[in-house]
């Protein structure tokens, strides 16, 4: 069984980082304690991008320090010595400290853009020899035929083979798209299954440098504009020296504009742009000279909600466009559009369990929260569905969108003003053509959703001018297009409260059959499991019938998960060790919950240390199949569940996932307001998932 892979490019420019990502993707969801390891990196007192980006995206636990062998100038220093064995001892030394503390090591070698020539020849392949580590090769494909990339692959692999390398596969990247499938079928009639090449297609927005990168190369200071704009693509670099009409014409969207500080003409219609529907918004602007804005131009430009960023920087306009045009972009760790790209493109086009079963790793038995994460992702990918968003116009929805776009994880429909929507991703800098926004004051559906409200609800005495006001509103609008199965389900609750968007769905998409009750329940990640808690954010006191099909359904929301349900019914007694009307309502609700569901394992009352603690279990309840082992925990009122789920994320430092509802005949999940965008992602993968198992079990119901 392998215990490690080494990752080397054949060449410049491969585009590395995007398959070193999709490498730790794929292995995260596999291994528990995965390690990243670089035998030499640059000079200086910046840090290694690509260590970076792994140890923040992976929560890798090892140190910085620990995660390369030398640097540059170090490395050079023994060569010139003629120490080259001494090098590769050290290397060796650091990777086998790391090597201990891991079940698997992903290597990354050396960038020949950043190394001297001495490192590079045979330096690969030496090292990955050293560290008996197979190799992943990686070839670029950018510029060139398919005969040269067939012909450049060929020569690489056989220098690799020549130095007895074990090579796992080979990525060619970077490919033009309109070349992919005739160089995938050249490399196809060369290579066998045994011995696999996979093509990937350049990802135009993984070539092109941030704000960020470009200002931080030129030494730019930033005068104006918001800082979270600043990992926006620069798409185009144009260098305003026309008068303004000129400039108009040749401007395009997602531009860096480079001008002289004291061309007020250019700056103020590249304002004019953002608030014109008929030329393309700028990505930001580049003052040369060192000239400062006019007193007169900086109140105007503050007083309005501009916030494309603007730096100044001390070079003329020419020399300020040469040092631009060499900026190499890099896929950072605080830029997850990038990182969304790449790992888009990677599973997208590359045959994942091929290339699994080469690196033939086994799967841990322990779930981190970073895995049930990702196998969130890869569940809801595998049948994708239509999720809406009710607040299409929140920054943070739009973001999220974007990634999902991205990642393929689901079909989604924007809910909002299109003009406004459409305005706020321009001026964020996303990309999310394709993905449909609908006005539901404007759209064809609403005097359909009117009509239909009003016929599932006038027994309750509405009239028809409400359904008329009540749609409206995006929660309900939203709420009937997965009632009417135009969407699979709903997500919202980053602007709304939990009852604004709960309140539709308990009107009329109602609970499911058997189920008494809508619930919730919250994934707690710690560091080796993943738990599951309910009731935490819905029903304050849930009598015995309602706490035994919260139960059952925290039960099949954790199956539905991967999680296997033993049920802890908590309470402040074990067993028959205290009595009292809580007490009595819990014991109750197993009861009914072992008369519903006899094949579920169960054990209540119970006491929390007693549910998760092994050895306070075997006294407490010696012989249960749940005491000790739960996963599932049930909070006997809203009072104990939120409290303990807050307190236990807060001091032991859990991953909380949720609210998830469960109960409903259709997915609807709400929103924390106070969400990040990965929350907002996870939500929304976990509504898919729940889609496509309230589909299998309707499925199931229906099959002869």
């Amino acid at each position: 069984m392998l215990k490690n892979l080494y990752i080397a490019a054949i060449e410049p420019g491969s585009g590395k980082s995007l398959v070193l990502l999709g490498i730790m993707e794929l292995l995260s969801k596999r291994v528990r304690r995965l390690g990243f390891f670089r035998p030499v990196i640059h000079s200086g007192s910046e840090h290694d991008c690509d260590i970076e980006l792994v140890r923040s995206r992976y929560h890798l636990q090892s140190s910085y320090d620990a995660q390369y062998g030398l640097t540059h100038d170090a490395a050079l220093r023994l060569i010139a010595d003629g120490q080259f064995d001494e090098l590769l001892k050290q290397i060796i030394q650091k990777y086998k400290l790391l090597e201990a503390q891991c079940d698997f090591v992903v290597c990354e070698g050396i960038d020949s853009t950043h190394i001297d020539s001495a490192l590079v020849d045979n330096f690969d392949s030496r090292v990955a020899n050293h560290l008996a580590a197979p190799i992943l090769l990686v070839a670029n494909g950018d510029g060139k035929t398919p005969d040269q990339v067939v012909s450049a692959v060929r020569t690489e692999r056989e220098a690799f083979i020549q130095e007895n390398c074990a090579i796992i596969a080979t990525i060619v990247n970077r490919v033009a798209p309109d070349q992919l499938e005739q160089i995938r079928q050249q490399l196809d009639r060369v290579w066998t299954a045994d011995d696999p090449v996979f093509v990937l297609p350049e990802a135009d927005i993984l070539a092109k440098p941030t704000i960020a990168e470009i200002a931080k190369a030129l030494n730019g200071t930033l005068i104006h504009g918001s800082a979270d704009r600043l990992n926006r693509e620069v798409l185009s670099i144009k260098a305003a020296a026309m008068q303004v009409p000129n400039f108009l014409e040749r401007l395009q969207e997602g531009s860096l504009i480079i001008t002289p500080g004291d061309r007020a003409d250019v700056i103020l219609s590249c304002l004019a742009t953002t608030f014109s529907e008929h030329y393309p918004t700028v990505a930001g602007i580049i003052l040369t000279g060192g000239l400062p804005l006019a007193p007169q131009i900086q109140k105007l430009i503050h007083g309005t909600r501009w916030t494309v960023p603007i730096f100044s920087v001390n070079t003329d306009t020419y020399e300020t466009a040469t040092r631009i045009s060499s900026v190499r972009a890099e896929i950072t760790a605080d830029n997850p559009r990038k990182i969304a790209s790449a790992l888009g493109t990677f599973e997208a086009h590359l045959d994942v369990a091929k290339l699994s079963e080469r690196i033939a790793v086994s799967r841990s038995t322990r779930m981190t929260p970073l895995m049930f994460e990702y196998e969130l992702i890869e569940r809801a990918k595998a049948s994708r569905q239509h999720i809406v968003l009710p607040e299409g116009n929140e920054e943070r929805i739009l973001r999220a969108s974007e990634i999902l776009m991205r990642r393929g994880v689901v079909d989604l429909t924007l809910l909002g003003n299109e003009q406004e929507i459409r305005q706020h991703i321009d001026t964020l800098g996303l990309d999310l053509d394709g993905i449909p926004i609908v006005d539901p004051l404007q759209s064809p559906w609403y005097e359909d959703y009117v009509a239909t409200y009003y016929s599932l609800r006038k027994h309750k005495g509405i009239t028809e001018d409400y359904a008329h006001d009540v749609m409206h509103d995006v929660s309900y609008f939203g709420t009937m297009m997965v009632y009417k199965d135009v969407a699979d389900g709903m997500v919202s609750g980053a602007v709304h409260t939990t009852a604004h968007t709960i309140r539709p769905a308990l009107e009329f998409i109602r609970t499911q059959p058997g189920c008494s009750i809508v619930s919730s329940v919250f994934f707690m990640g710690l560091d080796d499991r993943v738990l599951v808690y309910g009731d935490c954010a819905v029903n304050p006191n849930p009598d015995p019938r309602q706490l035994a099909d919260i139960a059952i359904s925290s039960a099949m929301t954790a199956q539905m998960f991967g999680i296997e349900p033993r049920v802890a019914m908590l309470s402040y007694s074990t067993g028959e060790s205290g009595g009292g009307e809580d007490v009595e309502k819990v014991k109750q609700a197993t009861q009914i919950v072992r008369q519903l569901r006899p094949d579920l394992k169960i054990e209540g009352p119970i006491q929390y240390d007693a549910a998760i603690d092994e050895g306070v279990a075997r006294t407490k309840l010696p012989g249960s199949q749940v005491a000790g082992h739960a996963t599932v925990f049930i909070f006997p009122d809203l009072n104990t569940g939120n409290n303990t789920y807050k307190a236990v994320q807060r001091s032991a430092n859990a991953v909380a996932i949720g609210p998830v509802l469960q109960g409903l005949r259709k997915p609807v999940n709400d929103l924390s307001r106070g969400c990040t965008v990965t929350d907002i992602v996870n939500t929304v993968a976990i509504t898919a998932i729940q889609s496509q198992a309230l589909k299998a079990d309707k499925l199931m119901q229906y099959s002869p």
